[in-house]
């Protein structure tokens, strides 16, 4: 019997499946459909699928020299956007130098999200290159961990971690991706994008919270309201706005929330807290976390009587270090809105010369900035700070990265929007400057951005210069250099005396600014203070054509900050049985 020959291009035709996407693309697609833009990372082998998948969705891959700078990059990223930021990196040891960014990231509670390459789990256990327990070292510091059982799971996986990230307040999560995984392939008519679990929120403030808390503002003589990280997450600048200028109620800010309304607004102040908080009748904390900035919210920065009404998106953070007369959980945007209308129907204002009094603190501090300009002598920290509160202006993203001499700046530098201070957050990590401004220079390319910091703090993630000149991202650092770990030689020698400081100092003779030209970019060193200003001119020129700038400040050696939130001295009498200098010999 004779069979007819079958026809070669139709069965092909019937037989193809439809095409097959493998793991990297159906990640980067699902990432893509969640608003991601950017994939901050270092290059390994486990990660190759996710890359290729991205080059194929239009993500753009951001790569540094170091994985902790590519999570810092995210991290800083999602704290600019209020989004979900992503970093990948490769297994094991590229995983181990990324948690230093993770942890930081929890601390400040930033919504980062670290992809990990991991091994395949068919030889999970049989120690393949790299293998390590990822995620048993991140389960401490994000708010989820997992990996994806199989491919079809990987998209509900990432928008489930994505949802995660961001309520009750923003946290980092992290997601495992075997290599197994990322290389396995499913039909592109299979794949459906998950929209995930959406961003849940707090609830609106409970009417008899807003009730006492309006009662409670009415009764006081020198309330204030302090505005933490939550405020910023929460987005409550119009809220804000509208419920200070009912009550003229002042405000202070700190991490997150410094420019949630603009430096001159009548009711924002900054220079007098210190000296404002003691004699506060009431605190409003709202998005606050009473940590060591607030000296967990006791004597002597804040009175045992002082009354606190503590709100919150997240309940868990209520009343923790310092108890509230009253916890509210809602969300803060909600509760100012309802705060603002309890006092619309019949008004209300703090008396006056309350506020009068904080503004006049202000202007005694701002005039004394100003005087810091004149002369040409050595360069303390004070003149360093001054001159670079005089080069920002409202639109700079400014990041501060250090000790001494962001904890001179920071208070100097005025703040102009929601989102264009950073600094690492409660954890301190050191070395956040360059990943941070990297990122800042993506997320707002139409804004100057600059980044302070010490030479210690630079010294972290220099290499990340050459990362910036490959992306062509152009900002301005200032670094203040006094050769030494300044905050910690001063900890040490307060405590035990100056007879042995190993380990206390850096080489003054270091060319930071060399540094930073050999790498491609423009590079200067001031060693008088009149010349700060026309160095930091030039350096913004060279960052406007997208070249990172380097000017590199030699500080004054002897020159000495007062010890703040920690004091070597305060510590040594405090286990020394009050005598400052029991440990010296």
């Amino acid at each position: 019997m004779s069979h007819a020959a079958p026809d070669p291009a139709a069965s092909r035709i019937d037989a193809d499946p439809a095409p097959l996407l493998h793991g990297g693309i159906v990640a980067a697609a699902q990432l893509r459909a969640l608003g991601i833009g950017h994939l901050f990372t270092l290059t390994g082998g486990h990660l190759s699928p996710l890359f290729d998948g991205c080059a194929r969705t239009g993500i753009r891959l951001v790569d540094f020299r170091h994985e902790q700078a590519a999570a810092h990059a995210a991290d800083a990223m999602a704290r600019l956007t209020r989004q979900v930021q992503v970093s990948a990196a490769t297994a094991g040891p590229g995983v181990v130098g990324a948690a230093v960014a993770v942890a930081n990231a929890w601390a400040a509670g930033s919504p980062l999200m670290l992809l990990a390459g991991r091994n395949p789990g068919a030889t999970e256990g049989m120690g393949a290159l790299q293998e390590a327990p990822q995620l048993d070292m991140l389960k401490p510091v994000t708010r989820m961990t997992a990996t994806p059982g199989d491919l079809w799971r990987l998209p509900e996986l990432l928008a489930e971690a994505a949802a995660t990230a961001m309520v009750p307040r923003p946290a980092p999560v992290a997601l495992d991706l075997p290599f197994d995984l990322l290389m396995g392939r499913m039909p592109a008519d299979a794949l459906s994008f998950a929209q995930g679990r959406g961003q849940s929120h707090a609830p609106a403030a409970d009417p008899d919270a807003v009730a006492k808390t309006a009662a409670l503002l009415r009764a006081a003589r020198t309330p204030l309201l302090l505005a933490g990280s939550g405020v910023y997450w929460a987005g409550v600048e119009e809220a804000l706005d509208r419920f200070v200028r009912e009550t003229g109620c002042p405000v202070f800010a700190n991490g997150a929330a410094r420019g949630i309304l603009p430096p001159d607004h009548p009711q924002m102040h900054n220079a007098a807290r210190a000296r404002a908080l003691p004699a506060a009748d009431l605190i409003i904390a709202v998005g606050i976390d009473f940590d060591f900035r607030l000296n967990y919210g006791r004597a002597p920065l804040i009175d045992p009587d002082c009354v606190i009404v503590h709100v919150d998106a997240d309940p868990a953070r209520l009343g923790r270090n310092r108890g509230a007369v009253m916890g509210v959980t809602a969300s803060p945007r909600h509760f100012l809105t309802a705060l603002a209308q309890a006092f619309e129907a019949d008004g209300h204002r703090v008396p006056a010369a309350w506020p009068e009094q904080l503004a006049a603190r202000d202007a005694r501090a701002a005039r004394a900035r100003q005087d810091r300009l004149d002369g040409d002598g050595p360069i303390d920290h004070a003149r360093f700070a001054a001159e670079a509160a005089r080069f920002v202006t409202p639109d700079t993203v400014t990041i501060g990265d250090g000790g001494d001499v962001i904890a001179e700046t920071a208070g100097a530098i005025p703040v102009g929007r929601p989102g264009h201070w950073m600094d690492p957050g409660p954890f301190g990590c050191l070395g956040i400057g360059l990943p941070f401004a990297i990122a800042a220079r993506l997320a707002r390319p139409a804004c100057p951005v600059l980044a302070v910091q010490g030479d210690g703090a630079f010294g972290f993630n220099a290499m990340e210069i050459d990362s910036a000149v490959r992306a062509k991202t152009g900002f301005v650092v200032l670094i203040g250099n006094d050769g030494a770990w300044g905050e910690m030689r001063n900890f040490h020698d307060d405590i035990f005396g100056d007879a042995n400081l190993d380990g206390q100092f850096l080489s003054r003779a270091t060319r930071y600014d060399r540094l930073a030209e050999a790498l491609g970019g423009h590079g200067e060193r001031v060693e008088r203070a009149a010349g700060i200003a026309p160095a930091l001119a030039r350096a913004a020129r060279a960052a406007e054509a997208g070249v990172p700038a380097v000017v590199e400040v030699m500080l004054d050696p002897a020159a000495r900050r007062p010890a703040g939130a920690v004091s070597g001295k305060a510590i040594a009498a405090a286990f020394g049985g009050g005598d400052p200098d029991a440990f010296k010999s």
